[in-house]
């Protein structure tokens, strides 16, 4: 063994090169051989399938029932490819489902810990009802608001008043009205 642990390859470089390319051009000619003989194939059941027409000898009367006949055939060939198309969907389905079962049985699905996440009502609405829907669970923003203002001008707006109306103490008024000089 090498340094790193890895292993030596047993052919070399060149050579593998070589089986490479032959390796190629032998699929190559496979898959050229393979395209030949279904084009074969195909032919071969054409001419089954659809005989060759002769109608410079008919008459307009046979022409019209040859006509029909071919319209029946393309009826009846339509209906068979629908059915094929139909048991192919059944059948894919089906294979899915299979397919999903042994997913599930072979249990490499873990399931992921769940984090406990807190999140507002505005924006669990949101993610439930989409981005398109407006809804708010802001009770507050509908409740009427109360006015201070009103309160404000109710209030007495001369000065004197206001402090004798402040004054609890009969002491700090008479302080206050000895500091100031008599009208």
């Amino acid at each position: 063994m090498s340094e790193g642990g890895e292993k030596k390859p047993k052919i070399n470089a060149s050579r593998r090169l070589l089986l490479k390319t032959l390796m190629l051009a032998k699929a190559a000619i496979m898959l050229e051989n393979e395209m030949k003989e279904n084009k074969e194939e195909k032919m071969k059941i054409m001419a089954e399938r659809v005989p060759p027409l002769d109608c410079g000898r008919m008459s307009l009367q046979e022409l019209q029932e040859l006509c029909k006949q071919m319209h029946h055939k393309i009826d009846v060939v339509d209906e068979e490819r629908y059915d094929f198309e139909v048991k192919v969907i059944k059948n894919n389905k089906e294979i899915e489902g299979l397919a999903q079962k042994i997913f599930d049985l072979k249990g490499k699905f873990k399931r992921p810990n769940l984090k406990r996440v807190r999140i507002s009502a505005d924006a669990m609405l949101g993610a439930l009802l989409g981005s398109t829907h407006k809804a708010s669970l802001d009770l507050r923003a509908n409740l009427k608001s109360v006015k201070k203002e009103e309160e404000k001008e109710k209030e007495v707006t001369d000065w004197r008043k206001n402090v004798e109306a402040m004054s609890g103490m009969e002491g700090r008024k008479k302080k206050f009205d000895a500091g100031a000089p008599a009208q």
